[in-house]
């Protein structure tokens, strides 16, 4: 005995038709649309993962001036306020 699909075929899709009620809002709005999306370019990766690793370095940089210098932490921490 096979396993998988019969041969035979349903005939559900006047049910299927039905069951669908119509949207509203915005996918009302977007049901006309297409969008497509492109893979970003060599450059544009390029300018986004410097300026992730730039952000984390000055993040980095501020936690360790934020531990070491004492007057910062005391300008953080009356600035918090």
């Amino acid at each position: 005995m096979v396993k998988g699909f019969s041969d035979n075929e349903v005939k559900n899709d006047n049910e299927i038709k039905e069951s669908k009620k119509e949207k509203k809002g915005l996918a009302a709005f977007l049901k006309g649309k297409k969008f497509t999306y492109t893979l970003p370019g060599k450059k544009q990766i390029n300018i986004f993962g410097s300026i992730v690793l730039g952000l984390n370095l000055i993040l980095i940089l501020l936690v360790i001036l934020y531990l070491k210098n004492q007057e910062f932490h005391d300008f953080v921490f009356n600035v918090g306020r």
